[in-house]
């Protein structure tokens, strides 16, 4: 793997699961890392593991807190040449149970923040000819009971990822996704809102679903991240990596 010594980036949800391992991955490459989240105390643990790594508390859902992002990270190092779109919502919702409201918090997230943040970094990533990096789930393209706004969600976002691929190649930028299947990343009893027994129950039936027989670690992700950031996958866009141990094709 190349070295992203020259790299400035933006990683959302960056302090805790995939974007916490993302962050940590591209700081030991070299890179200079701009995290956010919603907690200053997570931020923090996270920034004193590597001086590449700085801290913002902000919201994707928060229209304002896009341009404020940017902002800070083009104060910081001047540029920025990689946005990887992290920070997700979701939740064990059926049919019966939907209220406008609900929809409303994933698709704030999941869609309209990854849109606002982009266009908010557009002009510095046309700059640099950067990348943005999306991360979607295997749901995104895999049908699921009671997930249906979530994998909506994320269908969404990787058809996001496609368009903006073709629209944005005239300026060099490049726009992928990684659909990311289960991994152990806190999201069932934060993001889904479950106990301990029935995320655990949810971890054994996913565990038999998945070829590979285990659920993903954070490094399994941060890995591709770091390789669809490098100048290795310059010819590399609008494409959707699965990275899930071979659920999506089971």
């Amino acid at each position: 793997m190349e070295t992203l010594s020259s790299t400035v980036a933006i990683i959302t949800g960056g302090s805790s699961g995939i974007g916490r391992e993302a962050a940590i991955s591209l700081a030991r490459l070299g890179a200079k890392v701009l995290i956010t989240g919603r907690r200053q105390s997570a931020i923090d643990a996270v920034c004193a593991l590597s001086d590449n790594i700085r801290g913002l508390v902000a919201d994707v859902a928060h229209v304002d807190d896009a341009k404020r992002s940017v902002d800070e990270v083009v104060r910081l190092w001047g540029r920025l040449d990689v946005l990887v779109n992290n920070a997700g919502a979701g939740g064990i919702m059926p049919l019966s149970e939907v209220t406008a409201e609900r929809i409303n918090d994933i698709f704030s997230v999941n869609v309209v923040g990854p849109s606002l943040l982009a266009a908010a970094a557009l002009s510095h990533l046309r700059a640099s000819r950067g990348a943005i990096i999306n991360i979607s789930s295997t749901y995104g393209h895999k049908a699921g009971p009671a997930l249906s706004h979530y994998a909506a969600s994320k269908a969404a976002l990787e058809h996001l990822t496609r368009c903006w691929a073709l629209e944005l190649a005239a300026d060099g930028i490049r726009v992928n996704a990684i659909a990311a299947g289960p991994t152990e990343s806190g999201a069932l009893t934060g993001m889904m809102g479950l106990s301990v027994e029935q995320a655990e129950a949810i971890k054994s039936h996913e565990r038999q679903m998945i070829p590979l027989k285990r659920r993903g670690e954070p490094a399994d992700i941060a890995r591709w991240i770091a390789m669809l950031a490098e100048p290795g996958s310059a010819w590399v866009t609008g494409q959707v990596l699965s990275v899930d141990g071979g659920l999506s094709v089971a």
